[in-house]
């Protein structure tokens, strides 16, 4: 579904330039952006996926991974096509790689997708799957009734989304979850297609605009795990973000363009988990591995469990109303009885 794309300014010759992403891309009359989707339709910019999505489903938000907001709860989960990084290693290749054209998609309007979440079960709505930056315009609207309605959203994302365009969103916005591929600019430049920096300003936006802030860190063996480069990463996200911001740090298994490189080893990830803790994280987490304690919430101040998670499931078990029922600290949790003020 084609309509006019919010954030590009007209250049000279009937060229556009999009001003949603880092990217900023020039495009020319009749082509794309760098994400596929995103159109110079007679020198208008155009997002040629306005209510099309690819994949729908309901999730534990636990999935997503967010482990301090909303825990417990399911989130109505959407996808198009499309995205604005290139990762040799995308899970989800086939959609973020695909277009209009390739991929089948089904068409739906904001209100639509708020009365499928609401009549599943489902207390928030999340952009995942694929890039929701480059639905912007689709997000937005949605976003914007969701909250109308009492329900909560959210964004799993490269981080890629401009000043502007956050601020925008930012009023509807209740969390996101920010993808730090690797902490040096060359993985970024070489493995994805894009640059370090844009991504880091948008943690911290986020964080001072009030939006609910975890990160995923995905692991991959001889890119991104040394313990330099960890301990780097874990002392900005102490000095920049916060020691409380919940950081995941998740096993790569191969694929798309990275098959030659092994899973992630678990004594690797332990390692990180341990000098995480050391340098200052309070909330470390471990993903795609097998169930145990560093998919838990311990509390920082006394070690006894808050909420223990088996797969997707959370159970609150040694916290109330953000309180650690052990000692009394407080533990930094977004729960069902206390929504965000915008």
């Amino acid at each position: 579904m084609k309509r006019e794309a919010l954030h590009w300014k007209k250049l000279k010759n009937n060229t556009v330039q999009c001003q949603l992403c880092a990217h900023q891309c020039t495009i020319r009359e009749g082509k794309r952006g760098l994400c596929g989707v995103r159109e110079n339709t007679q020198g208008i910019l155009s997002t040629c996926i306005y209510g099309s999505y690819s994949s729908m489903a309901v999730d534990p938000i636990e999935k997503k991974p967010l482990y301090h907001f909303h825990p417990g709860t399911r989130v109505f989960s959407l996808g198009t096509v499309g995205c604005n990084f290139q990762c040799l290693h995308c899970q989800n290749y086939t959609i973020s790689r695909g277009t209009q054209e390739t991929i089948p998609l089904q068409e739906a309007t904001p209100q639509q997708i708020v009365t499928l979440a609401q009549t599943r079960g489902c207390s928030g709505i999340a952009w995942t799957y694929n890039e929701p930056t480059i639905w912007h315009e689709f997000a937005l609207d949605t976003s914007k009734i969701a909250h109308q309605n009492g329900l909560y959203t959210v964004y799993v994302t490269n981080g890629y989304l401009t000043e502007g365009p956050l601020k925008e969103l930012s009023s509807y916005l209740d969390a996101m979850n920010i993808d730090i591929k690797a902490f040096h600019e060359e993985f970024y430049k070489t493995i994805c297609k894009a640059r370090l920096a844009p991504v880091l300003e948008t943690c911290k936006r986020a964080k001072n605009l009030g939006i609910h802030l975890e990160l995923t860190y995905l692991v991959i063996p001889t890119y991104n795990d040394s313990l330099d480069e960890i301990i780097s990463f874990c002392r900005w996200v102490v000095e920049t973000l916060g020691a409380d911001t919940p950081v995941h740090f998740s096993r790569f298994h191969p694929d798309y363009h990275l098959t030659d490189v092994p899973p992630t080893p678990r004594d690797t990830l332990t390692r990180i988990y341990e000098t995480a803790k050391k340098e200052g994280i309070l909330f470390p987490y471990l993903g795609n591995v097998p169930h145990g304690a560093y998919e838990n919430t311990i509390c920082p101040q006394c070690g006894a469990t808050c909420i223990e998670r088996y797969g997707f499931t959370a159970q609150m078990t040694g916290v109330s109303n953000g309180i650690c029922n052990a000692c009394g600290a407080s533990i930094p949790l977004i729960t069902t009885d206390e929504r965000r003020k915008k």
